[in-house]
């Protein structure tokens, strides 16, 4: 018993560590934006699922909600900083029809944040506080995880990797794997499943960035 605790402490600050080089990884991307002062093709959508999903993960991850998930705690609340200074260089920098629905897109999040917070504070105790938060942390993972869809879309029609980098695809794979073997060992089903899903669309951008970055070198010559 001792050792799978310590086992699962072992593989959250994995997670941790991998979560923060995920939360990171964007960097380069608006290091990009910045120079060129333009999002150019580059979607906010991923950046404000990520944000909307690490509220409602350190919501989930309060002892008062999901005991022992300290370190879920500490990851996300890096996590939602980042992001939100992500979406921040987005309404500096994209057109201003983009920025009308980048704003209505944070309303939506914050919103659903709030509710999620006052629902279970004032009308869910004990298990149950724990099965409403969970749901709704599980449901904005898989979004979290799935918003990279479009991306490899475009990777596949265009045949070219230039908007979506090699170490976020990475992240993405080494982060969901280290939390889903966390959550296997924890028998949380609440951080398992998004994160089983997770590893394996990582897995698919890995794959396709294998299968396409020869075309990018080529561009680049």
């Amino acid at each position: 018993m001792r050792d799978i605790k310590v086992l699962r402490t072992a593989f959250g600050i994995l997670g941790n560590v991998f979560g923060v080089l995920l939360f990171m990884a964007p960097m380069i991307t608006f290091k990009r934006i910045i120079s060129k002062r333009s999002t150019e093709q580059f979607s906010n959508i991923p950046y404000v699922i990520t944000l909307l999903n690490c509220l409602l993960s350190v919501w989930y991850s309060l002892p008062f909600v999901s005991p022992d998930n300290l370190l879920v705690t500490i990851v996300n609340s890096i996590g939602a900083g980042l992001e939100a200074t992500y979406v921040l260089i987005f309404l500096i920098f994209a057109p201003k029809k983009e920025k009308a629905k980048i704003c209505g897109y944070l309303f939506v999040v914050f919103s659903i944040v709030s509710c999620v917070a006052l629902v279970s504070l004032l009308a869910f105790h004990g298990n149950k506080r724990k099965l409403l938060c969970g749901f709704a942390f599980t449901i904005s993972c898989i979004m979290m995880y799935g918003s990279p869809l479009s991306v490899m879309r475009r990777v596949i029609k265009s045949k070219s990797v230039e908007y979506m980098p090699f170490f976020l695809s990475l992240a993405v794979f080494i982060c969901s794997l280290s939390w889903f073997i966390f959550a296997l060992l924890g028998k949380d089903p609440f951080i398992l499943v998004p994160n089983a899903i997770g590893t394996l669309l990582g897995a698919v951008q890995l794959i396709l960035y294998a299968i396409y970055r020869d075309n990018e070198a080529r561009k680049m010559k």
